[in-house]
């Protein structure tokens, strides 16, 4: 019985292309995967939809205001004067503090203005207006 000669074995390689295409496909999967773990807490409105609309992500206060008339801090009820307040206390703490209306498509114009105007009398001068991406 004849062995095999020792020259004729290769040295066992790394094959890295297939590493890096793995590597590559979790990349991917992390990237896309975090896009959905984001969080915000909003009630549903049929907001207007606008051409030039951008995503901000770091909103201190995110006010809806509902076709009924009613407020919401985020997800929960609140009344304008408890609004009104608290949000001048955080704007005394905050340099930062920014407000982001988010109002009802059928809502009428003069709400979402009376609503701009107590903010602007607390001295919040920072504040937006959301709509929905996709506009003509």
């Amino acid at each position: 019985m004849r062995l095999r000669d020792r020259r004729s074995f290769t040295k066992p390689e790394v094959m890295i292309i297939p590493m890096i295409d793995i590597m590559f496909f979790l990349l991917v999967f992390f990237m896309i995967s975090t896009l959905y773990m984001v969080n915000l807490k909003t009630v549903d409105v049929n907001m207007p939809k606008a051409a030039s609309a951008q995503t901000q992500m770091n909103v201190t206060y995110l006010v809806t205001l509902k076709k009924d008339g009613t407020l919401y801090l985020e997800d929960q009820p609140i009344e304008e004067k408890a609004l009104i307040k608290q949000a001048q206390q955080e704007n005394r703490s905050n340099n930062h503090f920014a407000i982001v209306v988010r109002a009802d498509e059928g809502i009428d114009y003069g709400e979402v203005v009376d609503l701009l105007d107590h903010f602007r009398k607390a001295g919040i001068s920072r504040f937006g207006l959301a709509a929905d991406a996709g506009g003509k």
